[in-house]
């Protein structure tokens, strides 16, 4: 036998998700391996007809402390981390009556699971497995020796394994689930720090760990040279993570970027209250819109730009219904995600083979607090979400004229939209459709006038004999430093205006607006995104 193969003659298993353990347990039964475990898994490998030698009988101590105590023993630690061709281990093996464990096979109490499902403290704290990942780190760290085993997704390479190799594993199987192993219990520590921070509400803890299991690997990142993978991480939002692809192609790294984007503006507007679609392309939205039934929002947020929302990315607050699907595939469409659909919909998409329907189960709540993070070189930026909801602000009128009612309602349906679009952000808004979207510029000015060019090529587009930022309201995402910015805005044809302010220069700005004889409010909220 080569010296990279280890044979398996013995077996401990203990796991809290049983799916497939059975399977597995007569497996190496089969193949003679002798079959050790604990507790529940104990009792199912009994239950089913197979031998198996509780730990109990193993280290001659039985389980105590609710459960808490039963692995952390000499001869399961021992037996995991006695290096084989180690003469000094062996003897202390021998002499202490420890006898190897070849194969271990574990997965972790639920405490993800357990979190996400709102249970209390108590509950959680319960749910923090121990003897599991020292169990789990001891045979990873002695791979050379032992296989560990945290995913029901790998018995069959384990028993493929096996049966090429005369009841023997290779080096090369061992290394990699040592190295997943280990990812597993980072991942699972990071979910215990992390949830212990939030409850302390320790918005900067000492050290920070971020953990998620792989979705799927992509075929690229932003561009072909990159490579890429999609990590769903525990306490999941609704949206492109908990979304069920129902047709189409595999979804890029672009797709998913763009998709999350999408999703998160549809959250600030409530399915209650009204239908709405955000039509997303490159991270900003280029159409949003209300509307009394969704194809009625679909089609207004079309018309702020048809042409950047060819190959973008659509969100809808409610199911998507047949004739709102009907509508979208006239033109081509990247992704579709909405958190339901008919099955009349789902027929009409399906036609498009390559266009993705996902189903996200809900739409995401605004005012959750959360975490964002963000790569450098180096490190990482954390941040809580950007949880500011126009509703809950104050609006303070700053100039002599006051908005009306209708001017009011498109400024708090412009400054939702203004949250999501790339700094510096300028929207106008008319009937509670966006207009023109100037995104991502680096001088706000500059945003104004793109959002105003915009704007004229809709018009064009549509025949119209003016663009609709003719009577519409304008939101920036931050204050104006200058009133050149709102002097465009003015000239495109905007009545009233929302701002965070805090500028030095906000009574230039005011005066400006006063001039022209427009509205402004402001929120004393930023609403910065890079």
């Amino acid at each position: 036998m080569s010296t990279d193969l280890r044979r398996i003659g013995r077996a401990l298993l203990s796991v809290s998700d049983k799916t497939g353990l059975i399977d597995l347990a007569k497996a190496l039964a089969a193949r003679g391996v002798e079959l050790v475990s604990t507790g529940g898994t104990a009792k199912a490998i009994k239950d089913a007809g197979l031998n198996v030698i509780d730990v109990a009988e193993l280290t001659g101590s039985p389980e105590m402390m609710d459960g808490r105590v039963k692995t952390l023993h000499p001869k399961v630690h021992g037996g995991l981390l006695g290096i084989r061709d180690n003469t000094e281990h062996q003897a202390a093996m021998q002499r202490h009556g420890i006898r190897a464990i070849d194969l271990l096979v574990v997965n972790l109490y639920p405490f993800e699971a357990t979190v996400e499902r709102g249970a209390g403290y108590d509950d959680c704290i319960e749910n923090i497995d121990i003897g599991g990942p020292a169990m789990i780190r001891a045979a990873a760290k002695n791979h050379a020796d032992v296989a560990v085993v945290v995913d029901a997704d790998d018995y069959a390479a384990v028993l493929a394994d096996l049966d090429a190799h005369d009841g023997a594993t290779t080096l090369t199987l061992r290394q990699k689930l040592a190295a997943k192993a280990y990812a597993r219990t980072a991942a699972y520590d990071a979910a215990i720090s992390n949830w212990f921070a939030a409850t302390l509400k320790d918005d900067a803890p000492t050290y920070r760990a971020f953990g998620g299991r792989l979705a799927e690997a992509l075929r690229y990142g932003e561009n072909p040279h990159q490579s890429a993978a999609f990590y769903r991480t525990p306490n999941q939002r609704f949206g492109v993570a908990t979304a069920t692809q129902l047709q189409g192609k595999q979804l890029s790294y672009n797709n998913i970027n763009d998709t999350d984007a999408a999703y998160e503006c549809i959250a600030e507007f409530d399915p209650a209250r009204t239908a709405a679609c955000v039509i997303v392309k490159h991270a900003n939205p280029c159409g949003v819109a209300e509307g009394t039934s969704l194809v009625e929002a679909y089609r207004r947020a079309l018309a702020c730009d048809t042409t950047s929302a060819f190959g973008g990315i659509v969100a809808f607050n409610r199911p998507l219904d047949a004739e709102t699907a009907r509508a979208v595939v006239e033109i081509f469409t990247e992704v579709i995600i909405a958190p339901a659909a008919s099955d009349d919909a789902v027929s009409i998409v399906a036609a498009k083979k390559n266009l993705r329907l996902l189903i996200a189960g809900g739409t995401p709540d605004p005012r959750e607090r959360g975490l964002t993070v963000k790569s450098v070189a180096g490190g990482l930026l954390v941040q809580t979400r950007d949880n500011a909801v126009v509703d809950d602000m104050t609006l303070r009128t700053v100039t002599k004229r006051a908005p009306t009612d209708a001017e009011l309602r498109d400024l708090r349906f412009a400054f939702r939209v203004a949250k999501h679009v790339k700094s510096n952000t300028i929207i106008y808004a008319k009937d509670l459709a966006t207009v023109g979207i100037g995104a991502g510029q680096m001088s706000r000015v500059d945003s104004a006038r793109i959002a105003a060019r915009k704007a004229q090529d809709a018009a064009a587009e549509a025949k119209l004999a003016t663009p609709m930022t003719k009577g519409s309201v304008v939101a920036s995402d931050a204050f104006f430093p200058f009133a050149d910015g709102l002097l465009v805005a003015i000239e495109a044809g905007a009545t009233a205006v929302i701002q965070p302010g805090g500028s030095m220069r906000d009574d230039e700005v005011i005066r400006a607006a006063d001039h022209h004889g427009i509205a402004m409010v402001m929120t004393g909220t930023r609403h910065f995104r890079h």
